[in-house]
């Protein structure tokens, strides 16, 4: 008992230790490249950071980590609450480690409207996966960022790679309307979907398809079966619907069973031949090229929206002018145009 004491005192304090320790850009950059997973934790939550003083650090510390990145293969998985993203990342996850992988999982969770809080219960849900000395795992909330990834998705997979992952899995919120900014920063695109769920006419109808690289039929176990070979042969017919991918791959439909750690392999071996078709055909390098484009036009959009909501003048005309609104004294559209007229 008193042992168990010791060691839970020796880890609170080294926690403690780590997050009074504010390591400098070199500090953190020589970390990652050690593979040291607290370095990359504290790289993060810096990037994350919304402090004024930390952005400077934190463009220094990812432009001298694009040197380092690049080299793994990133995976965006989608799919619809009760899908079992978490059960396949972790099965999927496990089987890249046991083939020699480094993995990093960087797990997205819905965050509250109204409170803004979010419950972070990936590492949970992956608890095998978390103990895994090859994997890594960082739940991150949502928050106000649309797409089913943060704000700072792109920055945490440079971070990553600079970190020696191979291998980056991308868990988004969901699949919806505005769930699909995922597709703009990976290589390849899953949608996991259910068999018997009711949702395969819905499943074709969205867009999401026409992005998907694949589509995953999970919980092919039990009394399922029947079902997912069904579903299997609906999305199939509904793929051939769509007009070729200008990547020039031809997305497939599998199934598998995350509980059983069933069809795993073939989902991995699927990726690989995916890789390698669009490496030779060099739609692998183009696709990371205009990553990077949306990535800058994003940035722009993000550091302008912030310094004109941070300006003290324009703090005032909003305040202004909110009460207006409310009160129909002014139209949204008219009290718009004359906050953004101010700033001219």
């Amino acid at each position: 008992m008193k042992k168990e004491e010791n060691k839970k005192d020796f880890t609170t304090k080294r926690l403690k230790t780590l997050r009074k320790k504010d390591l400098s850009v070199q500090g953190l950059l020589d970390g990652l490249l050690k593979g040291d997973k607290s370095a990359l934790g504290q790289a993060i939550t810096l990037i994350e950071s919304t402090k004024v003083s930390h952005l400077k650090k934190s463009e220094e510390l990812i432009t001298r980590c694009l040197r380092y990145a690049g080299n793994s293969v990133r995976i965006g998985i989608t799919g619809v609450p009760g899908v079992g993203k978490s059960t396949f990342i972790e099965s999927f996850g496990s089987h890249l480690t046991k083939l020699g992988k480094k993995v990093a999982v960087l797990a997205v969770d819905p965050s509250s409207s109204f409170t803004k809080g979010s419950i972070l219960g990936d590492k949970t849900r992956m608890e095998s996966l978390a103990k895994n000395a090859s994997a890594f795992i960082r739940p991150s909330p949502a928050s106000d960022s649309l797409g089913g990834v943060t704000r700072k998705t792109r920055e945490t997979i440079i971070l990553c790679e600079a970190a020696g992952y191979e291998t980056i899995l991308i868990e988004t919120v969901g699949v919806g309307q505005s769930e699909t900014v995922v597709h703009s920063m990976v290589d390849f695109f899953l949608l996991l979907k259910l068999a018997g769920a009711g949702d395969e006419l819905q499943g074709i109808k969205r867009g999401i398809m026409e992005m998907a690289d694949a589509i995953v039929i999970n919980k092919a176990d039990g009394n399922n079966l029947k079902n997912v070979k069904l579903a299997q042969t609906e999305f199939s017919r509904a793929l051939h619907l769509y007009p070729p991918k200008p990547n020039g791959w031809a997305p497939q439909v599998l199934s598998c069973s995350a509980l059983e750690n069933k069809g795993i392999e073939a989902i991995w071996n699927m990726i690989l031949e995916f890789v390698k078709t669009t490496q030779q055909n060099s739609y692998f390098e183009k696709n990371r090229s205009e990553q990077n484009k949306n990535w800058f036009l994003q940035t722009v959009e993000e550091l302008l929206k912030q310094q004109f909501y941070q300006d003290s003048d324009t703090k005032q005309l909003l305040k202004k002018l909110l009460p207006e609104v409310e009160l129909n004294k002014i139209s949204p559209f008219a009290a718009a145009n004359k906050l953004i007229n101010a700033r001219k």
